[in-house]
């Protein structure tokens, strides 16, 4: 086991090395860049300043000068600016560079962890992930429980009762978290629970009320659980679809083996058969499963779900970083990703060795 994982930590390198070379090269050939936006942010205040103060007409001059000095200029929003003001931009954003000395330099910080500094907060990296981290695991981890929870024994008991009424009436709800995304879920309980059009019950932004950091103990978490409730559901009905037949599917398998039959032929009662021979082999799957379940509804399923309900998270950093090209919170929240998406891989995989002993990733027929 132990050559095993030492294999698959050295392919994590050339994986990372892949998924960001590919994401990066994507970006340079994406229409606008913090360059542009800051250029817009520009032209705009200083045609705001020429409305307030009159001076419209002597701007409009100045920028047909200007048009013509920086008419060679790459941007299309550096038309009416000093190209020195254009050049001290792209210094300020280390876009004066070639694009693989940029590569260069981002894989090298990557390397020592050191993520650099937002485009336009100023602030590094680090410090927006950490600080928006606890909101996403919290999200994340309150979501996980609770779809396993909820799935597990449902799983059981449509596999015990195959068939049944109660196994097609469930399979008709299963259906429904298959079919419907997660975010449109959030809209309808936003709409129906959270003032959208009937009732507020539930807030509609964050994950505590403002001054609850005076409240006691027991209300301060009556306050989280009111806040999350929403957020959590929402993931919940999105997640507990797929999990919930394969719980089923992996108890139908094993119910149907021969050693099944064996134990009820010598006398075992059903409840000894299904918890005491059954349960263990066919939760290896779905145990060894949740640190990848974790990652899948931390870094995928949690992104709209932020968004829409005003949770300051990672999704929502890596969005609104998106919408304002700030590349290097973009990409550094990409490694980030990435990385424990790996990382989590490899935990999957050791804790098949732990759920079964019987386990060998180093056997070779």
């Amino acid at each position: 086991m132990t050559a095993y994982l030492f294999r698959r930590l050295l392919l994590v390198i050339p994986t990372l090395f892949g998924i960001i070379l590919i994401n990066f090269a994507v970006v340079q050939f994406a229409p606008g860049g913090p360059v542009e936006q800051m250029l817009a942010e520009l032209r705009g205040q200083g045609q705001t300043l020429g409305r307030l103060t009159g001076e419209g007409q002597g701007e409009t001059r100045s920028q047909s000068r200007s048009t013509a000095e920086g008419g060679g200029t790459q941007y299309r929003g550096a038309r009416g600016l000093d190209p020195a003001v254009v050049r001290e931009i792209e210094r300020a954003f280390g876009f004066d560079k070639p694009a693989y000395v940029r590569f260069g330099e981002m894989l090298w910080g990557y390397m020592r962890f050191d993520l650099g500094r937002s485009l336009f907060g100023g602030r590094p990296v680090w410090d927006l992930v950490l600080d928006k981290l606890p909101v996403s695991i919290s999200l994340g981890l309150w979501s996980t429980l609770f779809v396993y929870l909820i799935s597990i024994p449902l799983g059981i008991r449509k596999a015990v009762r195959d068939g049944s009424r109660f196994d097609l009436a469930s399979s008709a709800v299963v259906l429904v978290g298959y079919a419907i995304p997660g975010f449109l879920f959030a809209i309808l309980l936003v709409v129906l629970f959270a003032g959208g059009s009937f009732v507020q019950w539930f807030p509609l932004r964050g994950l505590t009320s403002s001054g609850s950091e005076s409240w006691p103990l027991w209300q301060r978490a009556l306050d989280y659980g009111w806040h999350m409730f929403l957020p959590t559901l929402t993931l919940v009905i999105g997640g507990f679809a797929g999990l919930t037949m394969l719980t089923k599917n992996s108890f139908l398998e094993e119910i149907n083996k021969q050693y099944v039959l064996t134990a009820r032929a010598k006398g075992a009662g059903e409840h000894r058969v299904l918890y005491g021979h059954v349960f263990r082999n066919a939760m290896l799957i779905i145990i060894a499963g949740f640190p990848s379940a974790f990652i899948g509804i931390l870094f995928t399923g949690a992104l709209l779900v932020e968004i829409i309900f005003s949770l300051d998270g990672l999704g929502l950093l890596g969005f609104e970083a998106a919408i304002r090209r700030d590349y290097t919170v973009m990409f550094g929240t990409l490694y980030i990703f990435t990385l424990l998406g790996l990382v989590m891989q490899i935990v999957s995989d050791f804790t098949y060795t732990l759920v079964d002993p019987r386990i060998d990733f180093e056997a070779r027929r």
